[in-house]
Parts: C-alpha cells; sequence; structure tokens
C-alpha cells in the first residue's frame, strides 16, 4: 500500500470507497482504500503539472454537476479516476497529439484493480471502455455517460480566462522537456483540431460551456502562431 499524498483532501478516499461500492465493489473498506491510495499517489506525480489532483478533483466535481444525465454515474465516476492514472509526460506531444494520457494502459490498470475489488465483469469492462473513449476526446456514439466522461475532462477549457491562462502554464511545463518550436506545433494541431469539431461538448448541460471554450481556444491558437511566427522571423534573421 502507497502512502497517501499529503496534498490530497481527505475526501478523495471516502469518495473513492464510496463510489467502488455503489459501483457492486465486494472487498472490504481497507482494501478499497488501498486502492485508492496507489491511485491518488499516481495522480500526484511530481512531473504532473495539470494532470494532477486538482484536474482530477475538478472532474470529478464536474461529473457529479452533470450526473444527472448518466445511466450509471458511478461507473463515470470510477473512468474519472482512471483516465489519467497512467501518464507518461516524456512521449513527444508531436507523435501524440492527445497528450500525455496513456488510456488504453490506464483502462488495463482499471480493469485489473476493479476486477480485484470484486466489481462485477461486466462493470469492469464498462468502466474500462469509458477509460477507453475519452483517449481523442470523441465519446462513443449515443453513449451519454461517455459523453458526460469527455465534457468532464474538457470542461476546463471553459475557464475564466486566468484560470485557463494557468491551464495553458500547465500544460507547458508538463511538456518542458519538449523544444518550444516543437511543442507549437504540436499545441497548434491540437486547437486546431479541436476548433475544427462542430461541438467540443455533446451533454445538454456541458453543451452551455461551448462558447466559452471556443473563445479561449480561439486566444491560445492565435497567441501561439504569433509566437511560432516571431520564432521563425528570428531563426531566419
Amino acid at each position: 500500500m502507497g502512502v497517501m499524498s499529503a496534498d490530497a483532501p481527505q475526501w478523495f478516499l471516502s469518495a473513492f470507497v464510496r463510489t467502488c461500492h455503489g459501483a457492486g465493489a465486494t472487498a472490504d473498506d481497507a482494501e478499497i482504500r488501498s486502492v485508492g491510495e496507489d491511485l491518488i499517489d499516481r495522480w500526484s506525480g511530481p512531473e504532473r503539472h495539470f494532470h494532477n489532483l486538482r484536474h482530477l478533483a475538478d472532474v470529478l466535481h464536474r461529473v457529479d454537476e452533470l450526473s444527472q444525465e448518466t445511466h450509471e454515474p458511478d461507473l463515470v465516476r470510477l473512468a474519472a479516476w482512471y483516465h489519467g492514472a497512467v501518464f507518461d509526460a516524456t512521449r513527444k506531444v508531436a507523435q501524440a497529439n492527445q497528450g500525455g494520457e496513456q488510456t488504453t494502459v490506464s483502462a488495463n490498470l482499471a480493469r485489473t484493480q476493479l476486477t480485484q475489488l470484486g466489481l462485477p465483469e461486466v462493470s469492469v469492462a464498462r468502466t474500462a471502455r469509458l477509460v477507453d473513449s475519452i483517449d481523442r476526446h470523441k465519446p462513443l456514439p449515443d453513449d451519454v455517460d461517455s459523453a458526460v466522461l469527455n465534457d468532464a475532462d474538457l470542461a476546463m477549457l471553459a475557464a475564466e480566462p486566468q484560470r485557463y491562462k494557468a491551464y495553458m502554464a500547465d500544460v507547458r511545463a508538463e511538456y518542458s522537456h519538449i523544444p518550444l518550436p516543437d511543442y507549437l506545433d504540436a499545441r497548434v494541431r491540437v486547437l486546431t483540431k479541436l476548433l475544427q469539431r462542430s461541438s467540443l461538448y455533446f451533454s445538454p448541460m456541458g453543451a452551455a460551456w461551448e462558447e466559452a471554450a471556443r473563445q479561449n481556444l480561439d486566444g491560445e491558437l492565435h497567441r501561439l502562431l504569433k509566437e511560432r511566427r516571431l520564432l521563425e522571423e528570428k531563426s531566419a534573421s
């Protein structure tokens, strides 16, 4: 059993235990808490500047906010716990436009740990599929639970300007090992693809975030394009 990060709010573990029981776990509280502590340790890595406990808390709160639209809210909450549990910021953003979250590996972790906690096989498979569905932020077709999970994860894009500015800085810090020109190219591609979508959010309540998110993305894209142009001019001079 790992040592839970001192930065983790006390409600994290109790919420995880409650969610597991709601999803049908048969393990006792001590076993569930042990898995919860492992997950909190994973989310607390020093390399995590954005995909950290604060992001996990934000996603869980957004899932709760949208929970009335879900069919299986506890499984959506479990998918939120696991969606970024395995993280590798050393992967080049230029080669992985979705960022550092390795959702397939995270889904496998969910399968292993939730099976150990005695969740029904169908619930384990469903949770893992939800984790996988967020890989490229494209919900499973006609799947409201997948839509809610996607919207909860992307809710930060609609943050008020100062918090969005901090988000941009945190993402850059997470990929600080990547040279600035390569990072700019990769981030521009990500933003362009997002802005080309007909919708960023897919749940009825999440749709209210669309305009603010597009304004933030458009502002960031213009700033990055300007920064890239200045770099190119500097290197050419």
